[in-house]
């Protein structure tokens, strides 16, 4: 089979990135509606006084008990859904340009010039989501020093996958420069 052109391996993998790019935008919206509902309740916890919750925990409602735990914990709720959709909004910037080049290597134009700047922008958004999780972390150890947290550890593997799109990047800068001198060549 062939790797590039239509009907190749590139043209199907195309595909796959359409349907995860619909989908990403689809958690996106759904991330940013969660969090603005979850932000609402926490600073007016009576945009739902027709909620009735039925049952007692020690003396108390269920319902002003379950109020008064998200008067409490909802910023911290309405930063990690924040959070959450800020890394889902990377990875759809990192499909979108994937898919960008992906178009391009089913056109049958692998070192098309804008390839190079689209991996440059999806090596900076890898090693910014993996910058954005040692800083959430952070935020999260300073903020609520009480709770336990999972020592962030360093991931090779993403550092790792940011230097050889940077590589990748180089690659398809030199391509492009060949391609190009070629063009001139009688």
């Amino acid at each position: 089979m062939r790797a590039l052109g239509p009907g190749s391996v590139s043209s199907f993998l195309k595909i796959i990135l359409d349907v995860v790019f619909a989908a990403l935008w689809i958690g996106v919206a759904v991330f940013a509606l969660i969090a603005l509902v979850a932000m609402l309740l926490t600073f007016n916890p009576d945009l739902l006084p027709n909620i009735r919750l039925s049952g007692e925990l020690e003396g108390q409602t269920v319902r002003t008990t379950a109020i008064k735990e998200l008067t409490k914990n909802g910023p911290s709720l309405t930063s990690g859904l924040f959070a959450a959709g800020l890394y889902l909004a990377g990875i759809l910037v990192i499909v979108g340009s994937l898919r960008r080049i992906f178009t391009t290597l089913t056109a049958g134009d692998p070192f098309h010039p804008d390839n190079v700047a689209r991996l440059r922008l999806i090596g900076l958004m890898l090693a910014g989501l993996e910058l954005g999780r040692y800083g959430f972390w952070m935020i999260g150890a300073w903020l609520l020093p009480g709770v336990d947290h999972v020592e962030p550890s360093l991931s090779l593997t993403a550092w790792f996958s940011v230097l050889v799109v940077f590589v990748l990047a180089e690659v398809f800068r030199e391509g492009a420069r060949l391609r190009r001198e070629a063009e001139l060549t009688i």
